[in-house]
């Protein structure tokens, strides 16, 4: 029987403040060496301790919500989640029911209407802290450094269809985060957590709903789906009853793993948090962020296409990551500014921005990891001025591309100009009609029977021939010349 999937998404993300949700400790993003070191009594639940409000993160919701193109209302307020558990120090947590900072929505991961997942609510709360399980211990120990880290809850609506339909619209999600700066949302390192609620229905009746939690990478939301949605189809074929529960993702195995029964919303009983008085004039607010916000990931997608004239695979490259299509900005800039400027054609332009581009995304990340180079920041490394003045000499001939690759490579270690490393390594390229007849002669004079051959009618005889030119130069001769020489030199 064909069954229809209903899939909708709870994603948490730790937020980039300076410090925790309602008090002043610093906020380390779940990044600290050792345990308990961010923490205050408030965050740990002491007696007597008061919340305060951090407007910062408010402030990273409300943008969130905007980006988001949600309803951001006048009103809003905090609210007292009571449940139990060793990483909770207060035994409640600090959330949102039913005045949430922001109120439907929608996003496209790549721009189409077509492909519009609804948003229902974007809210705020507080992290709880982590359980660590020492190997064959028989108990567990609390790092509360998480406790009080601002946590923002995208609640989606049960729009998607596929497992990778959810990946994609993580992806995109983490993308205008970071673009936003309010998260660096790296699901690795706990800063974004995906939650996946699916059921599987054969008539208009939804499904029971299953919930699969604690999932740290886009891959992890695509292939839990899937084998879910599986899983429920082969029950329901085979007459077994599906039960709401919670399910974790073991991805070693590739399956689904009961955990408990799925708890109501009752069970938490919410109420008012009486320490912490209402958010008011929000949408008033929300008119000011909107003078802060900045380009956004489908915007600059649809800029780059216009401007740059790229391809769409290489302009999805850049824009998923925003120094590296910052840092290529700045080089096609450069390119009108350099002494060159004045005698580049205007449709060259367009050629320099494409040949930027190829070795900013293949040359560049190839070098890094022959030096193991770990993180990094490329405008560290390499000028935007010295790169576009490198792209620059490249394609007017002035090196070849065994020599563009070993210039790029010295320019990464060592960050000089590409012109100085040229004369001090000896990188340029022979243009010198005179000096590369002088070569072909040479190699005429010492491969008798290639040059036969070729005369015969062998053409790759040629392609030999302007290799071993290639050979004697060191690698600085035009191969475009030298073919060009070559071939009427042997045609005589």
């Amino acid at each position: 029987m064909q069954y229809k999937p209903t899939i909708g998404l709870e994603i948490h993300v730790e937020l980039k403040t300076k410090s925790k949700m309602f008090c002043d400790s610093p906020n380390g993003l779940g990044l600290e060496k050792e345990p308990n070191q961010n923490i205050c009594p408030v965050c740990t639940g002491q007696p007597g301790t008061l919340p305060v409000i951090n407007e910062e993160a408010v402030h990273m919701v409300l943008k969130t919500g905007l980006t988001l193109n949600a309803n951001i209302p006048n009103f809003s307020k905090f609210d007292r989640k009571n449940y139990f558990y060793p990483d909770l120090p207060k035994g409640y947590q600090i959330s949102q029911y039913d005045k949430p900072l922001a109120l439907g929505g929608y996003l496209e991961a790549d721009g189409d209407k077509a492909n519009r997942i609804r948003i229902r609510r974007v809210h705020l709360e507080e992290d709880t802290g982590k359980l660590v399980h020492p190997p064959g211990a028989d108990y567990s120990l609390v790092d509360f450094n998480r406790a009080g880290v601002p946590l923002m809850e995208l609640v989606s609506e049960p729009d998607i269809k596929s497992g990778a339909q959810a990946r994609q619209f993580c992806q995109e999600l983490q993308l205008i985060l970071r673009y936003l700066g309010v998260s660096d949302a790296d699901m690795e390192k706990g800063q974004m957590r995906c939650e996946v609620n699916i059921s599987l229905s054969g008539s208009k009746e939804l499904g029971t709903k299953v919930e699969i939690k604690n999932l740290n990478s886009f891959r992890a939301v695509e292939k839990s789906i899937d084998y879910e949605i599986k899983r429920q189809a082969q029950d329901l074929d085979e007459g077994r009853k599906i039960i709401q529960e919670t399910r974790g993702w073991d991805d070693a195995m590739g399956v689904t793993e009961s955990q408990r029964t799925k708890e109501e919303a009752h069970d938490y009983r919410y109420f008012p948090e009486p320490d912490l008085p209402p958010l008011i004039g929000l949408d008033q607010l929300a008119d000011q962020l909107l003078a802060e916000m900045p380009e956004l990931p489908n915007e600059k997608r649809k800029r780059f296409a216009k401007e740059y004239s790229l391809p769409s695979a290489d302009i999805e490259v850049l824009i998923q990551d925003k120094k590296l299509s910052d840092f290529y900005e700045e080089v096609c800039s450069e390119f009108t500014k350099t002494e060159q400027a004045a005698i580049i054609k205007k449709e060259d332009f367009k050629k320099l921005n494409k040949l930027a581009v190829n070795y900013l995304i293949t040359e560049i990340p190839r070098i890094a990891d022959s030096l193991q180079t770990g993180e990094y920041n490329l405008a560290e490394k390499i000028t935007p001025e010295n790169f576009a003045e490198f792209i620059i000499l490249t394609y007017q001939g002035r090196i070849s591309s065994s020599g563009a690759q070993a210039l790029l490579a010295e320019m990464f270690k060592s960050g000089a100009d590409p012109t100085h490393i040229i004369e001090e390594k000896d990188l340029g390229q022979v243009s010198d009609s005179d000096a590369l007849k002088k070569i072909v002669e040479t190699v005429i004079k010492n491969n008798a029977k290639t040059v036969d051959d070729f005369k015969k009618g062998n053409s790759n005889a040629l392609q030999f021939l302007v290799g071993q030119v290639m050979k004697e130069s060191k690698g600085k001769a035009n191969p475009q010349l030298a073919q060009s020489i070559l071939t009427k030199l042997l045609n005589q």
